[in-house]
């Protein structure tokens, strides 16, 4: 979230974030409430100043041997009206808090309000000298991938791999954690549910519960993404600023809702209700998290140049940011049968907003405040499998297997 500060100093700022963001949110009571709070933390702040001063005074007079009813009585009134100044204090913080955590991140500078930003591009793309099957086709046909049987132990979008599919999704996870902690990051595994504290930590809530699933009974989260465990790990901590980066990576089964997305790609792999993902999360320094993020976004690419499969990085405009986001890079892979590029990552700077609500600081001798968080996916997995399923068909109807996943997977083809 943002400073108090930072938002009464930048009303004109806050606004066009949430009309660029896109954001349904009035911030015009803002102003009132500010100014009643500091009225309200003023006058509280002044009648203490003034018990305190009658107390002394009552103090002075009962070693003086003198009655005091009438300066206990001022001080009995006084404690009443600081009671009610408290008590209306209150709503008043209360209501400014729910607008507060309901403004959005600013977008960085370079970051463009609207319209496609390609930063590169990767990869050469296939030509088939055959007639390719699409990703399913080559799941049905191969039997590794079984989307009905999903449908039937639990609902649709909830894909079912079995046989050589599911050994290459465990391969793609095994083969992802190795690279990430060959390059410096601590593999951490976290738990698949979180609580209410974390998902706010991290912006999911409250803006974004209708899309998570939510065990009511015990006001628990299963995982939309392990941004949410994994950066909640320093939650109300204070690093020591010599340690900084501090880097994970993660794996964890994923689950969204995607609340209001009903109909839209909702048969195959390209949007799913439970998915893997490998998940790359930075602890930063203030002054170094926007050099943090071209590493971290080099980080998941280089997943794909080491599968060879070709791809693109677009940053993000603000309308298409998320709300904690202060800049996106996404990467997509190339679905050459499809003839789509599909996500598989999206690489976020989200400055001190996260740690802010999480209350994740560091100090470095005198100097002490917010630490920068980042994520990125190191990468997701369905549109992956996609990807690689439809890059590496041959013309038999086999898949052969990058060479990276060979001793993982124990082959070099499947279908054969």
């Amino acid at each position: 979230m943002l400073d108090i500060g930072f938002v009464r100093e930048n009303i004109e700022l806050i606004e066009e974030t949430i009309k660029n963001k896109r954001e349904d949110l009035d911030i015009s009571p803002f102003t009132e409430l500010d100014t009643q709070r500091r009225d309200l933390i003023q006058k509280r702040d002044d009648k203490r100043q003034r018990r305190k001063e009658i107390s002394k005074r009552i103090g002075e007079l009962k070693r003086e041997s003198k009655n005091t009813d009438k300066e206990e009585s001022n001080a009995l009134k006084i404690a009443e009206k600081i009671k009610k100044i408290e008590t209306r204090l209150a709503d008043i913080e209360k209501d400014l808090y729910q607008l507060l955590i309901r403004i959005p991140n600013i977008p960085d500078q370079s970051v463009p309000v609207k319209g496609e930003k390609i930063i590169k591009e990767w990869g050469q793309k296939r030509e088939f000298d055959f007639e390719p099957l699409s990703y399913l086709e080559i799941g049905t046909s191969l039997s590794i991938l079984d989307i009905k049987r999903g449908v039937k132990v639990a609902s649709s979008s909830f894909p079912s791999y079995r046989g050589d599919g599911a050994r290459l999704e465990r391969a793609l996870i095994n083969f992802m954690l190795d690279t990430h902690t060959s390059r410096g990051y601590t593999e951490v595994f976290m738990p698949f549910l979180v609580n209410r504290e974390s998902m706010f930590g991290t912006g999911q809530l409250p803006k974004l519960e209708d899309d998570m699933y939510r065990i009511e009974k015990d006001d628990l989260f299963l995982n939309p993404t392990a941004e949410v465990p994994v950066t909640n790990l320093h939650k109300n901590e204070t690093l020591r600023g010599k340690e900084l980066p501090i880097k994970y990576v993660a794996y964890t089964a994923c689950f969204r809702r995607e609340a209001g997305s009903y109909g839209k790609e909702t048969k195959g792999l390209i949007r799913v209700h439970q998915f893997n993902k490998v998940e790359l999360v930075k602890f930063t320094h203030p002054d170094s998290s926007y050099e943090e993020i071209e590493t971290l976004l080099f980080d998941a690419e280089i997943i794909l140049q080491k599968l060879s499969i070709p791809y693109r990085v677009r940053l993000l405009p603000a309308d298409e940011m998320s709300f904690a986001s202060a800049k996106t890079y996404d990467i997509e892979v190339w679905a050459p049968v499809l003839g789509k590029w599909l996500e598989v990552s999206s690489a976020s700077n989200f400055v001190d907003f996260q740690a802010r609500r999480a209350k994740i600081r560091f100090k470095e001798g005198n100097i002490s405040g917010y630490v920068h968080t980042l994520n990125a996916s190191g990468v997701a997995l369905p549109r992956l499998f996609i990807a690689l399923l439809e890059n590496y068909e041959q013309r038999d109807g086999t898949i052969k297997i990058p060479d990276v996943l060979v001793r993982y997977i124990g082959k070099e083809v499947i279908g054969e």
